[in-house]
């Protein structure tokens, strides 16, 4: 979508929105257009939209009012997306191409025009790339906003959240696309189209240089495959702390459950069992192209599980890369494999000052949490209220898990260091004590259970069914709050 900033009313405009508080209609507005707006129940609502037609300069216009709630709520800015994504949804099939955004009469700062336009933007993406066949009126036509009346700073504000709204649809395009088409090497090929013209580093490891290094636990999930797993590293180093932050992603591109095999039916949604690198590696775009003045690194194992004669199988042994060995009891139990030997090949190479791995980790989350938020588990307070801070703020929201020595009991192997699964009871609770054991004494670490966030069967605020881009904004809210500072 493009969006640009115009000092008036172009000639040939056809739609014109305007941004509505709760119970305050703009004094320009037409008699019979608030009139209209009265008896249809419009009251500014975050999120409602009302539309109507006026007459101006002798051309019918097509007026819209988009709602964005209380003015002074503690909310704000998630209210004044909602009112963007109210304008998206509505009018991003409807055969307009353009929207004239009028914040003259508006009272909004620029920053508050950033969160209209991030909302607008997120919500009209959508992943058309395989539909060959939609009737007329269900294609996409909103292609461009204009806004006029700006604050000064507006367009310096949006610039900021435009890299935040790339690196989201970067993450959602990744999430969306099926594994014939996003597997390990595809997937480290579009982050280096994606990031040319950056001055990110960007580091790959192959399976021998892996081999070499001992992740015998990250090979050993993709070796039934026939496609080669990576390691990939994006490094992004804007100044500030010497340590960087760091956060790692489990990147199983497609998820079989390898011999533990899944039931059949919803199998297909497994492509976006790679959600945890998904959003590390859209964070990492967003901060590339807004600078961020942050040294940050984000790490993604990429593996894809599958059933084959040379898949690993339950009751064997691996030997990560920290030394430690595992019980492998159920192969569907994958993503820590991939994600222990990350976490500990980036404590080895970068020496974090913190560390937060993201991942699509146990359906027992979702059956806790359901898909109004991620899980947390942390080793360290302050760092857990520091992500349930960037959550709130961001909404991508997060809720704070235990852990606790008591659960290490529960994976505890009789015959090598540790298992890769405990009991039904508490799932996704020993897959954090899992993690656990590969962090190094006096590291920060948390690791967030995204697993109900990264794709919805609904649309919600600012995003339509399909992928949400879950995690891109927690992590930029972060390091804005924790590493820039």
């Amino acid at each position: 979508m493009k969006i640009s900033f115009t000092d008036s009313l172009p000639a040939d405009t056809k739609l014109v929105a305007h941004v509505v508080s709760k119970g305050a209609l703009p004094d320009s507005l037409e008699n019979v257009l608030a009139a209209g707006a009265k008896a249809a129940r419009f009251k500014g609502n975050a999120g409602q939209v009302f539309e109507g037609f006026a007459e101006r300069n002798g051309k019918v216009v097509r007026i819209a009012l988009a709602g964005s709630g209380d003015k002074d709520a503690g909310d704000r800015m998630a209210k004044l997306e909602k009112a963007g994504a109210g304008l998206a949804a509505k009018y991003s099939t409807s055969g307009e191409s353009t929207v004239v955004l009028d914040i003259s009469d508006s009272g909004l700062g620029a920053e508050e025009v950033a969160a209209v336009l991030l909302g607008l933007r997120l919500r009209n993406w959508r992943h058309d790339t395989y539909r060959t066949k939609l009737k007329e009126e269900q294609k996409k036509t909103l292609e461009a906003v204009k806004i006029v009346g700006a604050p000064t700073g507006a367009e310096t504000a949006w610039a900021d959240a435009e890299a935040v709204a790339e690196g989201v649809e970067f993450t959602r395009e990744l999430v969306a696309e099926p594994a014939n088409k996003v597997y390990p090497l595809s997937f480290v090929r579009k982050v280096r189209e994606r990031f040319d013209g950056t001055e990110a580093e960007i580091t790959v490891l192959d399976e021998e240089q892996m081999e070499e290094l001992g992740m015998n636990a990250l090979l050993g999930v993709g070796q039934g495959s026939e496609q080669p797993s990576r390691l990939l590293a994006v490094r992004w180093n804007g100044g500030g702390a010497e340590r960087p932050t760091v956060f790692v992603g489990k990147g199983v591109t497609f998820d079989t459950g390898g011999i533990s095999l899944k039931p059949g039916p919803g199998m297909g949604d497994m492509k976006w069992d790679m959600g945890g690198a998904g959003a590390v590696a859209g964070a990492m775009l967003a901060l590339a192209k807004r600078k961020a003045k942050a040294n940050v690194v984000g790490v993604m194992g990429l593996v894809e599980n599958m059933p084959d004669g040379k898949a690993q199988r339950p009751g064997d042994i691996v030997k990560s890369m920290s030394g430690q060995t595992i019980e492998i009891l159920n192969t569907d139990a994958e993503g820590r494999l991939v994600l222990c030997d990350a976490l500990h090949w980036a404590q080895k190479e970068y020496r974090p000052d913190r560390i937060i791995d993201f991942a699509t980790l146990t359906g027992a989350m979702i059956i806790a949490l359901g898909n109004e938020h991620g899980g947390v588990f942390a080793n360290d307070d302050s760092l857990a209220d520091d992500l349930l801070s960037a959550g709130r703020q961001s909404g991508d929201k997060l809720w704070r898990m235990p852990l606790g020595p008591a659960y290490d009991k529960l994976i505890d192997s009789p015959i090598a260091d540790i298992k890769n699964i405990g009991p039904r009871p508490a799932a996704s609770v020993t897959a954090a004590q899992f993690l656990q054991r590969f962090i190094e004494d006096g590291t920060a670490w948390a690791h967030c259970d995204i697993a109900g966030m990264v794709w919805a069967d609904k649309p919600g605020a600012t995003w339509g069914k399909g992928a949400t881009g879950f995690g891109v904004r927690l992590i930029d809210r972060f390091v804005r709050e924790t590493v820039e500072k």
